[in-house]
């Protein structure tokens, strides 16, 4: 019998299994123990094609060491790439203009409001649950034409009123923004009305005007069925608020003087007063 037809002893064949899968194991330090081309007599036995078939799954086994190592590189190429997205974008900022200084004012005022939110939340839970609070009141027929009433809790008696115009730079006021102020005076036996009105560009100052003039008219003469004095009515503006309420007396007082048919009158509201508003008449405002 030549050599190459000798038949592999069982014990030889399970050595050669256990180099394979040793070998693969150490893929990774890429020293192989035996050759990929296995060292077992070739022959055309079929015993010996069977016999193969197992080594050629373990030489397709799955390499979980360097799936492992290529994560680490990748994760490694994410945190480059992302240090140097935010270095180039600070670098960006200083050629515009916009310097560290800036930066971290920006930031102080982002701690300002963390540190002020606990008063929001008490605010926000205030305006959206407390039953003294009359949430989007309509008052015309305009988008936004509605107000907020704060009550107070005692409702006997005729209460004096107060109508609040928030502020915003015309463009982001809202009624809400007076729900400090609304709940201050309600608990000191004041009724409050927030108005809402057209910013822009949704409406222009004379729609402005035109919506706070119509948003007087409802309080003068609905709310005494809230409890209100109808010759107790103050009216107070904030901001943009300011200059609009106040275009508006004029605007009324004018109207008023040519003996126009109006719905609400100057001498209706006792008092005025507008803080920090830029007061300017223009002739589109009146």
């Amino acid at each position: 019998m030549s050599p190459a037809s000798r038949p592999v002893p069982a014990s030889l064949e399970s050595l050669v299994n256990e180099l394979e899968e040793m070998n693969d194991r150490r893929t990774d330090a890429h020293e192989p123990l035996i050759s990929r081309v296995s060292s077992l007599p070739a022959g055309p036995s079929a015993n010996n094609q069977r016999r193969r078939k197992p080594l050629a799954k373990t030489v397709s086994a799955p390499c979980y060491p360097r799936r492992q190592s290529s994560f680490s590189r990748e994760l490694g190429h994410a945190a480059a790439e992302t240090y140097l997205i935010t270095r180039l974008s600070f670098k960006l900022l200083s050629y515009l203009g916009v310097g560290y200084r800036w930066i971290t004012r920006l930031l102080a005022l982002g701690i300002y409001a963390m540190l002020l939110m606990p008063g929001f939340i008490q605010v926000a839970f205030y305006y959206f649950f407390s039953p003294n609070v009359r949430r989007s009141v309509l008052y015309g027929s305009q988008p936004r034409n509605r107000l907020d009433l704060y009550l107070p809790t005692d409702r006997n008696g005729s209460k004096p009123v107060a109508v609040f115009v928030t502020g915003g730079a015309w463009i982001i006021g809202y009624k809400a923004w007076g729900s400090l102020l609304g709940k201050q005076l309600s608990e000191r036996d004041i009724i409050v009305a927030c108005l809402d009105y057209r910013n822009f560009p949704q409406g222009t100052i004379g729609d402005m005007v035109e919506d706070v003039s119509e948003g007087i008219s409802f309080v003068c003469n609905n709310v005494a069925q809230y409890g209100g004095d109808p010759n107790r009515i103050y009216l107070m503006g904030q901001s943009a608020g300011a200059h609009i309420s106040s275009c508006v007396l004029v605007k009324q007082a004018i109207k008023e003087s040519r003996e126009e048919v109006v719905c609400w009158s100057v001498s209706q509201i006792k008092a005025y007063f507008g803080s920090s508003g830029g007061q300017v008449f223009c002739p589109f405002c009146l």
